[in-house]
């Protein structure tokens, strides 16, 4: 039921520890992805659905999902049916409800994700956020990456 985090953890791993660490990391992303994409399917979200609402809560401007390649045609499609089933309002921001759904579909990427977390136990979670928190601070601060993504860190 984990498509991407199984392929990638098929994959051979490395010896370098900073790769080990970066195909740890990788799987981990992918689990969370695959349960992030089980909670949009339950909340009855297409792909360009599941962008427009994202947008519309304000976790990135529309134009960083120019790259998933949807057209303006289809994407304007999207406006209108989320519109209609009251989750955006005409100005393209979400509304209460819309907000509401996408506030679910996290909690249960959440929950879905939790698995390795628990796994991994309390201490040990809090003790590598403690060694992963500085390089995180490091790499978001380098300017490396791009302000806006479609990821919505630090947004909503």
């Amino acid at each position: 039921g984990r498509p991407l985090a199984a392929a990638n953890a098929e994959l051979p791993w490395p010896q370098e520890p900073h790769l080990v660490l970066w195909q740890a990391a990788t799987i981990l992303r992918e689990h969370r992805g695959d349960g992030h994409l089980a909670a949009l399917l339950t909340a009855d979200l297409d792909p360009v659905e599941a962008l427009v609402s994202f947008a519309a809560i304000g976790a990135a401007p529309a134009h960083v999902f120019a790259s998933r390649g949807w057209t303006g045609q289809e994407w304007a499609a999207a406006r209108e049916r989320l519109l209609v089933r009251g989750l955006l309002n005409a100005d393209e921001s979400a509304t209460d409800a819309g907000r509401a759904l996408r506030a679910e579909i996290e909690r249960r990427t959440d929950e879905l994700a939790a698995a390795p977390w628990r796994a991994l136990g309390d201490e040990d979670t809090a003790r590598l956020a403690d060694l992963l928190g500085p390089v995180w601070l490091e790499v978001l601060g380098s300017g490396m990456l791009p302000r806006d993504t479609t990821l919505g860190i630090g947004k909503v």
